[in-house]
């Protein structure tokens, strides 16, 4: 099944030749994820997608494995244009092999007879006219990891901002400076999984630490507007110190960085351990602010949708008051808190 989905991929890719480079010999050095996989005539790199084939490297074109009309703050996206929504669409294939993933059957179908995941044929013009006829008022790469189609995400993000519509990444952040500098000019948000503040742990997954951290700091400093979530998950991440640590690193990049702090729950090949417990959540709000984060946000259980609300750092006054992502009250103007007029980082 997955050879069968390796060649129909290949068939549905294109030449560029934005984030690559050549080295001595018959390889290719791909510079869409960290892990600058150097790609030999005929083969395929870690993601499985991008292709070296006649001295050219091929990258996914032309299909998408999902498109849904979301509200944003499911990306989760909750300093973007509360209450509205979001042209969601994915591809296949991932960079990294985490055994909790949400999205495994379009992220692990290249690996995963399992998966099962198709793909339908689409254009960047069509998107973007689905997008415009629901009313959204962002596009946003997701499902999959968007970094190994990056060239795919820039060609509809182009027409996009034509149109007026802010342009949007929900990635695991293994990142490279070169892909960043690349979609800088035509990506407006970057959502990041920050997984875990051990390095060790991070190899397991598929990444490293390092390159993850260095993706935050460089899409926060050409301009991105940034927010992190970290999927709490017992035994793995779930500490008062590792929360910490990740909460302090945020906070160093910058305190208004929005920080989700979401509930795991047993699924894929991860079933050997409880869900999340209301508790831990409340141990990453308090390192949240505690290192001196502005916002930081629960997601995935009940009871704790006090926290859920966007509050102004100066007065404390409630400036978007949410229950479980709907959205019942905005208090924001121009940017600003109705109560005091600071002004509240984001894209009101």
């Amino acid at each position: 099944m997955t050879a069968k989905l390796e060649d129909a991929l290949r068939q549905n890719s294109r030449p560029r030749d934005d984030l690559v480079s050549k080295e001595t010999g018959a390889t290719l050095r791909c510079q869409a994820c960290a892990h600058r996989c150097r790609i030999r005539e005929g083969q395929a790199g870690i993601c499985k997608v991008r292709f070296h084939e006649s001295g050219t490297l091929l990258v996914p074109w032309g299909y998408v494995s999902g498109v849904a009309v979301d509200p944003i703050e499911k990306k989760p996206f909750y300093h973007v244009f509360p209450g509205q929504t979001a042209l969601s669409f994915g591809m296949l294939g991932c960079d990294m092999h985490c055994g909790y993933c949400q999205n495994w059957f379009s992220s692990q179908a290249l690996r995963d007879t399992d998966a099962g995941a198709g793909f339908q044929l689409i254009q960047p013009e069509e998107l973007v006219r689905h997008a415009l006829r629901a009313g959204s008022r962002a596009v946003v790469s997701t499902y999959n990891e968007p970094l190994i189609s990056a060239e795919w995400a820039a060609a509809i993000f182009d027409l996009a901002q034509e149109e007026g519509l802010v342009t949007g990444f929900v990635s695991n952040g293994n990142a490279t400076p070169e892909v960043l500098d690349f979609l800088a000019p035509r990506l407006d948000l970057f959502k990041v999984d920050l997984k875990t503040f051990e390095d060790r742990e991070y190899r397991r997954l598929g990444a490293r630490l390092r390159d993850v951290l260095a993706s935050i700091e460089g899409a926060a400093a050409r301009g991105l507007w940034v927010e992190v979530v970290t999927l709490v998950v017992p035994g793995l991440n779930d500490s008062s110190a590792e929360l910490s640590r990740i909460a302090t690193f945020l906070a160093s990049v910058s305190r208004d960085i929005p920080w989700h702090v979401t509930a795991f729950h047993p699924l894929y090949r991860m079933t050997d351990r409880p869900a999340t417990s209301p508790d831990a959540l409340r141990r990453a709000l308090r390192a949240g602010r505690e290192a001196g984060l502005n916002y930081v946000y629960p997601g995935n259980l009940p009871g704790l949708e006090e926290h859920e609300a966007t509050r102004c750092p100066g007065c404390n006054a409630v400036l978007v008051e949410r229950s479980r992502r709907r959205i019942a009250r905005i208090a924001i103007l121009d940017g600003c808190c109705n109560a005091c007029g600071e002004r509240i980082p984001g894209v009101w």
